[in-house]
């Protein structure tokens, strides 16, 4: 078995390293120098409707079931295929509706005894891009002093389709340009009272029970974070306040702005989330908190940044240099062996980097949501 998994894992990165075979790694200066400009001579950033934290305790689980994403939730049964037309597929369908009617009743019995709790919190921002590829977040509009930074990571792999090389800091204004620029953090959790529920199931030996009610608390806690992206987008930042999109829509990614997380391509190191807890302080709020690798507690919890800028998009960071790793412990003032690790870090085997033998740094494809699953 194990023999098997090592041949799987090496033809996953034979195809994933071909299409990169031969490029070589840019100077961390030249790829600044060639960082994506979407324009500011010619954009004014939106301002938040709302600025500032807000709070959404006890969330409906009904509210939020309108939005789970039901293809994810049968991947995490190893059932793969199109929604919905896999309820209809003549080899699975059978058991796909089963399932999904043992998660209905289920979802059912959520909603009805209010067990579980829904509770989330975002805020937005004040913020600009500053030297060294460094987000600088403020308290407020007088921007006198930051509150937070966000370092960020360049891509460094030469490219042949474009001529930029993209960080989640080109998204934000530079301070060169003069703009009043924001950003946005969240983080969301649907794990209150799933544990004395699955304590429940498990002494009775109801292990499907268990499982599938687990695996619904991280099928709302990615609801909610979409339910709240909807949120920030009409309401609290309002850029989009005439959007109509419905959940396919949504889950196509067809609105403006992303939300990436921390420990995923576009931002591999799960330090990132202090930043989150130092802005919004979900353990207080929201009883969210951190472990010590960072890792989100209860487990059905997702959290991140808002970007609004039409032009941004979800990428992958990729191979990076020596010098970057070297440029980015300065930025986050702590050693290269330390940086070297939380950047290699990993909770998700979709989020894994590998070090490769001439030392620079491999990620995989993008995702945009990161939970604990």
């Amino acid at each position: 078995y194990v023999a098997e998994i090592a041949t799987e894992h090496e033809k996953i990165r034979d195809a994933r390293s071909g299409k990169w075979e031969g490029r070589a790694l840019l100077g961390i200066d030249e790829v600044r120098s060639k960082r994506f400009d979407p324009g500011w001579e010619a954009y004014t950033p939106p301002v938040p409707a709302e600025s500032g934290v807000h709070v959404l305790n006890d969330v409906p689980i009904a509210t939020l079931a309108e939005f789970i994403d039901w293809a994810y939730f049968f991947v995490a049964w190893d059932i793969r295929g199109s929604w919905p037309a896999m309820l209809d597929d003549p080899e699975t369908g059978e058991e796909v509706r089963k399932l999904y009617d043992d998660a209905q009743a289920m979802l059912a019995r959520l909603i009805e005894e209010k067990r579980v709790a829904a509770r989330g919190v975002c805020g937005l921002f004040p913020a600009v891009t500053a030297a060294n590829d460094v987000i600088r977040i403020y308290g407020d509009e007088r921007r006198h002093q930051p509150i937070a930074e966000l370092p960020t990571l360049r891509q460094q792999q030469e490219k042949r389709e474009v001529k930029h090389y993209l960080s989640l800091c080109d998204y934000i204004a530079p301070e060169s340009s003069g703009l009043a620029d924001h950003i946005g953090a969240f983080a969301v959790s649907a794990g209150a009272g799933i544990q004395e529920m699955v304590d429940e199931f498990e002494a009775v030996d109801d292990d499907y029970s268990s499982i599938l009610v687990k695996i619904l608390a991280d099928r709302l806690a990615e609801a909610f974070a979409e339910y709240l992206h909807m949120l920030v987008r009409r309401r609290y930042w309002g850029y989009a306040p005439d959007e109509t999109l419905d959940l396919d829509a949504m889950l196509r990614i067809e609105y403006r702005g992303i939300r990436p997380a921390p420990g995923y391509p576009p931002c591999p190191d799960h330090r990132d989330k202090e930043v989150i807890w130092k802005l919004l302080q979900p353990d207080e709020s929201c009883g969210i908190g951190l472990t010590e690798s960072r890792m989100m507690t209860p487990g059905a919890s997702v959290s991140g940044f808002y970007y609004s800028h039409p032009q941004s998009a979800y990428f992958g960071v990729g191979k990076i240099g020596r010098d970057q790793v070297a440029d980015y412990a300065g930025r986050m003032g702590c050693s290269v062996a330390e940086a070297e690790k939380w950047i290699l870090r990993t909770s998700s085997s979709l989020s894994r980097q590998i070090r490769t033998s001439s030392g620079s740094y491999r990620t995989p494809a993008p995702f945009f949501t990161c939970s604990n699953t």
